[in-house]
């Protein structure tokens, strides 16, 4: 089965067994083909639902965050969301990277899929903030990820870096040690969020490492058992620590010494924090349907509901669509956190995905030479290093 390329927020095979490196068509511009139908790869329907969960409680915290003040409920859901949704974003991603190898039709997806939406929204973002905050002189910096840009860097690091993860004997540890250093560090991640990228890399890393047999695991009766009292566990936390703990601490965006502590505290806190992100990762996805559901097919659209629900999110903003105080009863509340899911699935939906695969996923023909071009231009004649005897090409 072939792994796919194109960001794994819009992407995910099925197979059985872990899958091996391959060419392959980019994904998200063909459809599905049913399990058994002979006719090649379908999507793994547990993958997508996954995608689709966590893209929704994306949309669930950022809908949230004005609410969090004023409701203990709401804040105490906020920090627990924020302990792990983008820590599973990450793993995910990793889990999807295995096998990226810098070849070119993989950089080819890599900057269409991901480096050219970057730089569209960049500019979309920041013209949308010119305009609802009447402020024309708002600066553009390509150098600064507006909103929720950053994960679109971060996983361009992180794709890119992926051959030399996968020749390192520990790179889990690795990419830890990095992260802490990266959290203590103040003076580290100024341009393109790369605090960010470094501190939440060890959970890409670790996606690097799983097979599916390790997600397989997770679906027991045993271990769904034993998500219950720590689920449970983390909402008693999360109500308890709500009115003191600052949910800054859970965007890794800056060094620990930006919250007034000693630098040295980053050894212990964010291996705490990754920790705990890791296990909440694993108890929601234990839950994870592995059917196929209503909500299966919109997984392969959740690229387009991340970068575009930011303009819904950011309208709310400028425009004070929040100060209507019955949005701040439990009526309202519920009602903001229904419209954040209805409106990320519509923004999931296929005829969303139709209108703008223009710019979220552009084939960009006219940028790249094909595979005649450049062998005539020479590639063919650029040396190869011999393969040693009995190495594999396989990922694990």
């Amino acid at each position: 089965m072939a792994l796919y390329d194109r960001s794994d927020l819009t992407t995910a095979p099925q197979h059985k067994t872990a899958p091996r490196p391959s060419g392959g068509s980019s994904p998200g511009r063909g459809t599905s083909t049913p399990p058994g139908s002979g006719r090649g790869p379908s999507r793994d329907p547990f993958f997508d639902n996954a995608k689709y969960l966590i893209i929704v409680l994306v949309a669930c915290g950022h809908a949230w965050e004005p609410l969090a003040s004023g409701s203990r409920v709401i804040s105490a859901a906020y920090l627990v969301l924020y302990a792990f949704h983008m820590p599973a974003f990450a793993l995910i991603s990793g889990y999807f990277s295995r096998s990226f190898d810098m070849g070119p039709g993989r950089v080819r997806r890599l900057i269409s899929g991901v480096v050219a939406p970057y730089l569209v929204f960049e500019i979309a973002y920041t013209l949308f903030y010119r305009w609802g905050e009447d402020d024309w002189e708002y600066p553009l910096s390509l150098l600064d990820p507006y909103y929720s840009l950053w994960f679109l860097v971060a996983l361009f690091v992180w794709r890119i870096t992926t051959p030399l993860w996968r020749t390192l004997r520990h790179p889990v540890a690795v990419a830890l040690g990095i992260a802490v250093l990266a959290s203590m560090s103040p003076e580290t991640g100024g341009d393109l969020g790369l605090q960010r990228a470094l501190q939440f890399l060890p959970c890409f890393v670790l996606g690097l490492t799983l097979r599916r047999e390790h997600f397989e695991r997770l679906r027991t009766r045993r271990v769904r058992l034993l998500t219950l009292p720590v689920a449970a566990g983390a909402a008693v936390a999360g109500y308890w620590a709500a009115p003191s703990f600052s949910a800054v601490w859970l965007y890794h965006r800056s060094s620990v010494t930006e919250h007034d502590v000693p630098a040295w505290t980053g050894l212990l806190i964010t291996p705490a924090l990754l920790g705990l992100a890791v296990l909440l990762t694993a108890c929601f996805l234990a839950w994870v349907p592995r059917r196929h559901t209503w909500f299966t097919s919109l997984g392969a659209g959740t690229m387009y509901g991340y970068l575009l629900h930011a303009f819904i999110i950011k309208a709310s903003r400028y425009w004070d669509w929040y100060d209507a105080s019955w949005l701040h009863t439990p009526f309202g509340q519920l009602a903001v956190t229904a419209l954040a899911v209805a409106g990320m699935s519509v923004l999931c939906s296929a005829p969303v995905r139709a209108a703008f695969r223009y710019v979220v996923e552009p084939r960009m023909e006219w940028f790249f030479r094909d595979g005649r071009e450049r062998g005539r231009d020479g590639d063919k004649d650029v040396p190869r290093e011999p393969a040693a005897s009995g190495a594999s090409s396989g990922t694990a």
